[in-house]
C-alpha cells in the first residue's frame, strides 16, 4: 500500500487530521475494497489483535459495519453494550475501559451520546480508540466513507459543489463531512429550516442558506440528513410533512442539480420526508455504495490505527 507514514493510535475527527493522512486512508480503503471483491474476503492483517466494540447509543449500520471489517481482518472482536455492563451500575466510563485495557484489547470501537467521550478517553489509556460517533460532535468514519465515494465517482474532491441538507443541528455527520470535504477543497453549502442550521458554520468556510433550490443550484452532490422525528417535538419545525413539502428532494429537485449529481444519505432514510423513495432507489443514489464502502474505509482505519499500537 502507500508508504505515507500514519501516527495516530486513535481516530478521533476530522478535524484533527491534514488532508494528507485523510487522503492516505482515502488509499488505503481502496486497497482493502479489493478484498472485498475476492473470493477469499479475509486477511490476516490483525491475526492476534482484540477489537472491543463499545456501543453506548444504539447502531445498526456502525456497529455491524465495524463488526464484518474485524472479521475480515482476522481480528478477535468482543460486542458489549450499556445494558450490558458496569456502566448500569454506576462505573464510570474511564474505569470501564480501563479494566477492558486490563484484559489486554488493544481496540475499542466506541459509540456514546455524550459528545467528547473519545477525546476524554484517549489520553487516558493505551489502546487505540476509533471514533463510531459521539453525541452531535462527530463521526468521522461515516464521513470518511461518503468522501471516499465521492472521490470514486468523480476521480476528486476538490472543485466539487456539495450540499447537505437536513438537521445540521444536532447532526454529526455533517460536522464531520464539512471538516474533511473543505480540507479536500470541495465548496460546502448547508441548508434547512433555520431553526436546524446554525449561522455560525460560515466561520468555518460553509454556505449557509435555508432555501433548497439555492441549496441545490449546481450541486454536484447532495447529502440528506435524517429527519429526527423527537426534533419535530421540540418545534424547530411545524410537522414532517411540512418539511417534505419544503425541503424534501424528489423528482422535482433534479432540475437543479448538475446532471450527474449523486444522491447521498447516511442513513437511515425517512422515505418521502426528506428523500422521496423514487430518488432514494433510482440512478443516482449511491446510499448502498456507501454502505459498501463503509466496510473498506472501516478496515482501512482499524488497521492504521493497530499499526501505531506500542
Amino acid at each position: 500500500m502507500n508508504d505515507y507514514p500514519w501516527n495516530k493510535k486513535d481516530l478521533l475527527s476530522l478535524y484533527d487530521l491534514s488532508p494528507e493522512e485523510i487522503v492516505f486512508i482515502l488509499d488505503t480503503a481502496e486497497e482493502f475494497k479489493k478484498v472485498s471483491q475476492r473470493k477469499i474476503k479475509k486477511v490476516p492483517a490483525l491475526r492476534g489483535k482484540t477489537v472491543v466494540n463499545m456501543f453506548i447509543e444504539p447502531s445498526t449500520r456502525t456497529r455491524i459495519s465495524f463488526e464484518l471489517a474485524e472479521q475480515r481482518l482476522s481480528a478477535d472482536i468482543i460486542n458489549m453494550s450499556a445494558e450490558a455492563s458496569s456502566l448500569r451500575k454506576g462505573e464510570t466510563l474511564l474505569d470501564t475501559v480501563r479494566n477492558i485495557e486490563a484484559l489486554q484489547a488493544d481496540l475499542i470501537v466506541l459509540r456514546h451520546s455524550a459528545t467528547g467521550a473519545p477525546n476524554f478517553l484517549a489520553p487516558r489509556v493505551r489502546c487505540g480508540i476509533i471514533n463510531a460517533g459521539d453525541g452531535a460532535h462527530g463521526h468521522p468514519t461515516q464521513a470518511l466513507l461518503d468522501i471516499f465515494t465521492i472521490r470514486e465517482k468523480f476521480g476528486r474532491i476538490k472543485g466539487l459543489n456539495v450540499s447537505i441538507v437536513g438537521d445540521i443541528l444536532h447532526s454529526r455527520v455533517a460536522r464531520s463531512d464539512m471538516w474533511g470535504l473543505l480540507k479536500l477543497g470541495a465548496n460546502v453549502t448547508f441548508a434547512g429550516p433555520s431553526t436546524l442550521v446554525p449561522r455560525e458554520f460560515t466561520r468555518a468556510g460553509v454556505r449557509v442558506c435555508d432555501n433548497l433550490k439555492d441549496a441545490l443550484a449546481g450541486a454536484d452532490v447532495v447529502n440528506l440528513l435524517r429527519i429526527q422525528h423527537e426534533r419535530q417535538r421540540s418545534g424547530f419545525f411545524p410537522s414532517t410533512g411540512e418539511y417534505a413539502k419544503v425541503f424534501g428532494v424528489n423528482r422535482e429537485s433534479l432540475k437543479y442539480l448538475n446532471p450527474n449529481a449523486l444522491i447521498m444519505h447516511p442513513g437511515p432514510i425517512n422515505r418521502d420526508v426528506e428523500l422521496s423513495s423514487e430518488l432514494a432507489d433510482g440512478a443516482q443514489s449511491v446510499i448502498l455504495e456507501q454502505v459498501t464502502n463503509g466496510l473498506a474505509v472501516r478496515m482501512a482505519v482499524l488497521f492504521l490505527v493497530a499499526g501505531c499500537l506500542k
